[in-house]
């Protein structure tokens, strides 16, 4: 029997994709392969906003407490943020395709002279890296400064000659690699790329074809190697992954996803309200937000205050499987402060949503370890 699908199962598919039963932090990063981070603290980072709907207990910090026994890479993926060492692995190694991306001469040296000196030292702290070389300033991207041995540290860490080791009040630590990553043949870095797709698609499923194009082509800069293989490898998912046109629109999730089983997602609707990270899976797509849920979410961070509508880092507010407000969260002389805001402009009256609302602000004091 052919099933048909129609925008309410993709909704609900949507939330529930990601919202797996919370397990340990290991196995929800394995599972995500990739987690974004973000170093707003407003009321936590976004990892931790993230984290804490699918790990048990989880609590804002963790994951920097605990990165030094996890089997986890920092580096750049389709953003900046948290992979399994699996995914890692798929991305090494990387060559840098874009001219004025290259290193010169005089870089390439002192690459080769830090590296030496993070190999005996071990672990390097950036400051300690300028102590030693005084590498001085440079005129940045902005027209501002910049240290030139912190943006070197950077480089090197995005072309696999470091690892993030660890942070000290925020600054990454570095440290020699785990171990040196080997040039993949043509065959391997096609099922490289494929499979670095096919992770991108399983975290952010169902994906409308106004998406998958751009989101996908954010790969080009966590393996610039393949950039030239990468529209082709687009093409290539786009052919095999499951696919339905609904309401006019194409709209994409992985092969292993049937459509009975999107089906079967759209059952698993429950009586929770959800603080979501501004970056989580469920609200990253704002294309796909809207084509949901039918109104704009926007991160407003950077905004200038005045011409703000939400809030300065408003939390969407998921209630069963719809997204229907925010929460501008803040803590003072040591209270949690909720401000709430409604797309409907007004608080639902089922107290179904009451009970689930104060649960919720309750759990996120536990997860800022104020109660």
């Amino acid at each position: 029997m052919t099933m048909t699908l129609n925008i309410t199962h993709l909704r609900n598919y949507a939330v529930n994709n990601t919202l797996f039963t919370p397990t340990t932090l290991p196995r929800a990063i394995a599972h995500f392969g990739f987690v974004q981070a973000d170093p707003i603290r407003a009321p936590a980072r976004a990892q931790d906003l993230t984290l804490r709907h699918r790990v048990t207990n989880y609590c804002a910090g963790d994951l920097e407490a605990r990165y030094t026994k996890l089997n986890v890479e920092e580096d750049f993926f389709i953003n900046y943020g948290f992979l399994s060492v699996d995914v890692h692995a798929l991305m090494h190694p990387r060559a840098i395709q874009k001219p004025k991306h290259v290193w010169d001469k005089t870089t390439q040296k002192r690459a080769e002279a830090m590296l030496d000196f993070v190999q005996t030292q071990r672990q390097v702290h950036p400051r300690a890296a300028d102590a030693h070389f005084a590498h001085g300033t440079a005129t940045n991207y902005w027209g501002g400064s910049s240290n030139v041995t912190t943006k070197l540290l950077d480089g090197m860490h995005y072309r696999g000659m470091l690892r993030v080791v660890g942070r000290e009040n925020g600054i990454k630590i570095y440290a020699p690699p785990r171990a040196i990553a080997t040039p993949l043949s043509d065959e391997e870095s096609i099922n490289a790329l494929d499979a670095l797709i096919d992770v991108v698609i399983q975290k952010y499923a169902p994906l409308p074809a106004a998406s998958i194009n751009g989101l996908l082509s954010r790969l080009q800069y966590g393996a610039p190697q393949w950039h030239d293989k990468l529209k082709t490898a687009i093409t290539r998912a786009k052919a095999r992954l499951n696919q339905a046109v609904i309401d006019g629109a194409t709209w994409y999730w992985p092969i292993a996803t049937s459509a009975a089983k999107v089906l079967a997602f759209s059952q698993q609707t429950d009586d929770k309200v959800r603080f979501l990270a501004p970056f989580d899976p469920i609200v990253w797509d704002r294309n796909r937000f809207e084509m949901l849920w039918g109104w704009a979410y926007r991160f407003e961070a950077y905004t200038p205050a005045p011409r703000r509508k939400l809030g300065y880092y408003a939390l969407p507010l998921l209630w069963r499987d719809a997204v229907i407000g925010w929460a501008n969260i803040s803590v003072q002389d040591g209270e949690m402060q909720t401000e709430i805001g409604y797309v409907s402009g007004a608080t639902p009256k089922d107290k179904a949503f009451s009970a689930a609302l104060a649960a919720e602000c309750d759990a996120i004091r536990i997860f800022l370890k104020l109660a």
